[in-house]
């Protein structure tokens, strides 16, 4: 049989069949167990081999691949080049792209697998019925998805000749099959690179309780510094048997020192201080996020009109600082009269940790016949519509100055959990829009309400609340659209605010 498979090939490499298009010595490829043993253990090559080769680098000289592309598939080894023929047969921007004949000798254990197959032939003798049922499955992959007017698949088909099978509908029974629809490939193109949205892929979000420290500044009394009460100088003399000797007393210069210190030096150790005294009763939280949030409330404190300094000679900034470091720890012991602590929640999402980030760059290629529109600020090539609201809407996006990048949500796998019923259930918003101030919004064409309609919006705004509190992601926002007019009235809403 490989030997078979050799003059097959030989057959249309030499065009002698009748169909030009399966000619193409760019769009034949023959696999056999053989050359995949060889190429796997590293056997050397023979003559036979060596022209094998040369027919896999014109397969993908002809690939249609960017001169790149062909240079790295070339440079791989004999085995990596054959897979990666054999593994994309028929797939975009892949070395078997453009693959339309492939002749195996046992197809069904050398690994290929296309979702495109139209034609199988049989050129072997089969020993079993569950041997044809194998090798008709080669050529039952669905390729599309659309329904019908009563919610069912569409019909695909596939030529079998040579095989004999009865069990499904073959040709001479019923009436011929209707010509497929022509298809629309909807893409992601990587020449759009600054059209890309990127989201985050959350598998659930958590509640945190976070301590927090606040103060009511109403009842907070003034705290009135006078410059007469605050030593700025002070003697020092050394002490034998319990006797000062008067007559080495030296003078220590405080403001001098206090001038060698930086001031939030000062009002973080004097924060510390605090801490420790408002640990005592048994505030809860971490230490190094409590000590911080008393520093910030002194510099509040500090800038606020309940310090007053009684003295215009030391309004000046020089001596001010020198007055509040020589009496910081007065200042901070004061307002720790009028802390609290209040335990406030937060949302914090949990992302998936295989795929932690959804990108428009990796939506697959999928292929539709129904109606779509073809793209100017998406990097996915066309949008599928199904009425004349969307066909306007998708206009909007397209021609609006307020919209940097947008991409319906199809095929994008952008979606958002929710509970109803007691099951939790998976929500795909319609559009990402990316807005000229930064901002991802949501967008929603609102169809029917409900009560389940109701327990989506809600798990859409916290799913907002969540990734904005993350702050990894920008700012995300989200509305509906509730006319065919108001989509430019929500993008000017969202780019003002």
């Amino acid at each position: 049989m490989i030997e078979t498979s050799r003059r097959i090939e030989h057959f249309f490499l030499k065009k002698d069949c009748l169909l030009v298009q399966l000619n193409a010595s760019g769009q034949v490829l023959r696999v056999d167990s053989t050359i995949l043993d060889k190429a796997e253990v590293g056997e050397e090559s023979s003559k036979k081999d060596q022209a094998y080769e040369e027919r896999l680098k014109d397969i993908i000289e002809h690939s249609g691949l960017s001169t790149l592309q062909q240079s790295a598939c070339l440079e791989m080894k004999k085995e990596e080049r054959l897979r990666a023929i054999v593994d994309n047969v028929g797939k975009s921007n892949t070395p078997g792209e453009q693959v339309q004949n492939v002749i195996s000798v046992a197809m069904l254990s050398e690994g290929w697998d296309a979702k495109n197959v139209t034609h199988i032939l049989g050129l072997r003798a089969f020993t079993s019925q569950l041997l044809c049922e194998q090798v008709i499955g080669r050529g039952l992959r669905r390729t599309a998805y659309e329904k019908d007017g009563e919610g069912r698949f569409l019909p695909e088909y596939v030529n079998v000749i040579g095989v004999p099978f009865t069990f499904l509908p073959h040709e001479g029974e019923g009436p011929p099959p209707p010509p497929p629809l022509p298809k629309t490939p909807v893409e992601s193109l990587s020449e759009r690179g600054e059209f890309k949205i990127v989201w985050p892929n959350v598998l659930r979000i958590e509640e945190v309780l976070n301590p927090v420290l606040t103060v009511d500044w109403l009842s907070v009394q003034a705290l009135t510094l006078e410059p007469k009460m605050t030593p700025t100088a002070a003697e020092m003399a050394p002490t034998l048997a319990g006797i000062q000797d008067v007559t080495k007393v030296t003078m220590i210069d405080l403001q001098s020192h206090a001038e060698n210190f930086r001031f939030q030096h000062l009002v973080f150790h004097a924060s510390r201080k605090a801490y420790e005294s408002l640990n005592s009763k048994s505030w809860k939280g971490e230490k190094h996020i409590l000590i911080f949030q008393i520093i910030r409330i002194v510099e509040q404190f500090l800038n606020s009109d309940k310090l007053i300094i009684a003295s215009l000679f030391h309004q000046e900034e020089l001596r001010k600082r020198i007055l509040l470091a020589m009496t910081i720890d007065r200042i901070v012991q004061h307002i720790c009269q009028f802390i609290r602590q209040t335990n406030t929640q937060r949302l914090e999402p949990v992302f998936d940790r295989d795929s932690p980030i959804g990108s428009t760059a990796d939506m697959r290629t999928w292929y539709t016949s129904k109606p779509c529109h073809p793209t100017l600020k998406s990097q996915i090539s066309h949008a599928v519509f199904d009425s004349g609201w969307e066909s306007a809407a998708l206009f909007a996006l397209d021609h609006d100055g307020l919209v940097q990048a947008y991409a319906k949500n199809d095929h994008l796998d952008f979606y958002v959990l929710y509970l109803f019923n007691g099951a939790i259930r998976k929500y795909y918003p319609d559009y990402l829009i990316r807005l000229r101030n930064g901002k991802v919004l949501v967008l929603e064409i609102k169809g029917q309400a409900n009560d389940e309609s109701k327990a989506k919006r809600a798990a859409l705004a916290r799913w907002i609340l969540a990734v904005n509190a993350n702050g990894g992601f920008g700012q995300w926002c989200h509305d509906e659209v509730t006319s065919d007019s108001g989509i430019r009235d929500i993008l000017a809403k969202h780019n003002e605010m």
